[in-house]
């Protein structure tokens, strides 16, 4: 976020056009990968004896939480590190990161249930 720094947002003069496609999916499937997971575990409440509530699934479900906490640490870290960081940017990671830890406790309730 660029823009919480003060720093441009434009991508183009920093980056070399044909590097642009990549980056930009590969910030949609960062962002898809969760979304789906979401419809995914809504799925398995809906139809408890369904193919999105197996083992398999909640496994895959608490790996793919503590991969996104681990990034939002990551990102809080590096937020807190930087000289003139705002401190609502430095908040909303915090936030985002106490409730990825709440989401891997629940998804490793629900692998283990």
């Amino acid at each position: 976020m660029p823009l919480f720094h003060g720093a441009s947002v434009e991508i183009k003069s920093q980056v070399s056009p044909s590097q642009l496609p990549r980056i930009f999916l590969a910030m949609l499937v960062y962002f898809l990968i969760p979304v789906i997971a979401m419809v995914l575990a809504v799925h398995a409440v809906s139809d408890p004896l369904g193919w999105s509530n197996r083992m398999p699934w909640r496994m895959t479900q608490f790996v793919l939480s503590v991969v996104y906490s681990t990034t939002n640490l990551a990102h809080l870290v590096a937020d807190v590190r930087i000289p003139d960081s705002r401190a609502d940017q430095v908040l909303l990671m915090v936030v985002l990161t106490l409730v990825g830890f709440l989401l891997n406790r629940d998804t490793w309730l629900w692998w283990q249930g």
